[in-house]
């Protein structure tokens, strides 16, 4: 595979986690909905880190400002911070210890409104690939 591959196999599997994201969030799976919103940003940085760097392959890391900031993604500070709120998305989704909690927090309207800003960090990361 080459540059281009590498880059268009991050868009399409986070293209993929937005589209299971939205199908979580309509069944019902809030929290699914907003871990794998979390994995969708993720694959979609790492796009823009692989377009932005000399290797074809991505840090190993789940930190969506850590990744942003090695892509060189012009983020403003609330967008830093929204990547730091959003990182708690996938800890939380994953580990027993904070599930239940976390599990208890994804209401509705709570879920939607992350799920929008989601998918506006999305659409602003991508137009930089």
């Amino acid at each position: 595979m080459d540059k281009q591959d590498y880059i268009k196999y991050w868009i399409k599997t986070s293209e993929d986690d937005m589209t299971s994201m939205i199908n979580n969030f309509n069944s019902g799976s809030y929290d699914w909905a907003l871990f794998i919103g979390h994995l969708s940003l993720e694959k979609i940085l790492k796009a823009l880190w692989v377009k932005n760097n000399q290797s074809d392959i991505p840090p190993k890391s789940h930190n969506l400002k850590k990744i942003a900031d090695e892509a060189r993604y012009p983020m403003t500070e609330d967008e830093a911070m929204l990547f730091l709120e959003i990182n708690d998305f996938n800890l939380e989704a994953r580990y027993p210890d904070y599930k239940f909690d976390f599990h208890k927090k994804c209401t509705k309207e709570f879920v939607e409104e992350y799920i929008q800003k989601i998918k506006d960090l999305h659409k602003c990361i991508a137009s930089q690939i």
